[in-house]
């Protein structure tokens, strides 16, 4: 993999694995089925900002689609099987499966996931983040 010019800074240590998850990002973002927007819900939610993704899955129900976070990635599958016993005439809404990858930051969590009307809303949360302050020792040879 070619590094990145943002992450080829000496300053910027341990990042491989964002690097990484962006080249993922990158190589998805080419297929364009289901459409999908993501918005910020207002809230007063003490848990911190409210995301929804929500993708357009019309003709799937709830059985034929699957949420899961594998890692530190949120995974959106829908899975549609041929109608063997139907005569089509003409054919245009195909029967099709897909597969969408969210990437996570660290801490997100989910909400919960609603099916309606062919849309799949799925709100997510970030928590604030804590400032962390650590004072190192400094040792010295006497």
């Amino acid at each position: 993999m070619t590094r990145l010019a943002g992450f080829s800074s000496p300053f910027l240590l341990g990042f491989d694995e964002i690097e990484r998850a962006l080249d993922r990002v990158s190589k998805a973002a080419n297929d364009g089925y289901p459409p999908y927007n993501i918005e910020r819900i207002e809230r007063d939610a003490p848990e911190g900002d409210v995301l929804r993704i929500t993708l357009a899955v019309a003709g799937f129900t709830r059985e034929q689609l699957e949420v899961s976070v594998e890692e530190n990635q949120l995974v959106i599958r829908g899975r549609q099987a041929d109608d063997k016993s139907r005569l089509y005439l003409h054919r245009g809404i195909a029967a099709r499966q897909f597969q969408r990858t969210f990437v996570l930051a660290e801490g997100i969590e989910i909400l919960g996931a609603d099916l309606r009307n062919g849309l799949l809303s799925i709100d997510l949360v970030r928590p604030p983040l804590e400032r962390v302050i650590r004072r190192i020792e400094i040792n010295a040879e006497d």
